[in-house]
């Protein structure tokens, strides 16, 4: 079981995200996998892994923005597992909100990390996407009006 989500099998590599666990998704640029995609609950889960700068930034953007590009997407990014984050990983952050929001659709953030949480406050982004601490919150928010647009 995925960190408190109904998804039942681990997460695929962002690309083409799977509509349903199991499918096949055309792996991220680079051996490493620091972002992984998935659909469940309908959203889009981008799970974000280990330091996210600017090699990492760079490397994954492409499979970020096909993750956000279909009409009115419903986005959870999980940050739970990241370890570094630097000014090129919140300008990525920024770039998924504002891409997920110009295609009409709704952004959550699940992060229970202080050292990430932290960042975010110093930066005021925290107010823009006001994380959560679990994914399973993250995804919940996209029933009710809460999410962010």
């Amino acid at each position: 079981m995925h960190r408190g989500s109904s998804h039942s099998s681990p997460a695929e590599e962002v690309g083409a995200v799977p509509e349903k666990p199991g499918q096949g998704a055309v792996p991220a640029r680079g051996p490493v996998r620091q972002v992984a995609g998935y659909r469940t609950n309908g959203c889009t889960v981008l799970e974000l892994r280990g330091d996210v700068d600017i090699v990492t930034a760079l490397r994954i953007t492409p499979d970020l923005d096909a993750a956000t590009a279909s009409a009115a997407p419903r986005v959870v990014v999980d940050l739970n597992a990241v370890t570094f984050l630097d000014a090129s990983g919140l300008t990525l952050l920024c770039r998924i909100h504002r891409r997920t929001r110009e295609q009409g659709g709704r952004l959550t953030m699940a992060c229970g990390r202080p050292r990430t949480l932290r960042i975010l406050r110093l930066t005021g982004l925290d107010s823009r996407f006001r994380p959560v601490p679990t994914l399973a919150e993250a995804i919940s928010l996209h029933e009710g009006p809460a999410g962010l647009r």
